[in-house]
């Protein structure tokens, strides 16, 4: 996490949560609907101190091969505006499929001292044991979607 920003405001950390599923069928499925995906991050978010959500990002029904996604595009204002210290997703595969985009949106997210969060996937990006994890597990994300 980004200790200056949040050192700065001390109190609550702002957590936006982001959703998505590629098709109608996945949307309407209990264990994998945004819905389910929102539920187990609100908990999550519960279990850590001075933590609050924001606001939730929601697509239902689109690709996560590329970032031509309504609340994806909301969400990056947002940062750009400095309203969210944390970004949480269920999987990284629902922020994106493709590692190129990942890598353009974490560039974003560090520019405007937002962290991102799997919350299923918890590696240490600090090290490079992590992110060789995390670039493995991308480089499978991106080999469901083909």
């Amino acid at each position: 996490m980004n200790n200056n920003k949040n050192m700065a405001k001390a109190q609550i950390i702002n957590c936006a949560i982001y959703t998505r599923v590629s098709t109608d069928l996945q949307a309407e499925k209990e264990f994998s609907s945004c819905e389910s995906q929102e539920q187990k991050i609100r908990s999550f978010v519960k279990s850590q101190n001075n933590w609050q959500v924001c606001k939730v990002y929601s697509d239902p029904g689109y690709t996560g091969a590329n970032t031509n996604r309504p609340a994806l595009q909301e969400l990056l204002e947002d940062v750009k505006e400095g309203e969210i210290d944390i970004i949480l997703s269920y999987k990284i595969d629902r922020l994106t499929r493709s590692p190129k985009d990942f890598y353009q949106l974490v560039e974003v997210f560090n520019k405007f001292q937002t962290d991102f969060i799997s919350i299923t996937e918890r590696f240490d990006t600090s090290t490079p044991a992590g992110r060789l994890l995390r670039n493995i597990m991308l480089t499978f994300a991106q080999f469901e979607r083909e």
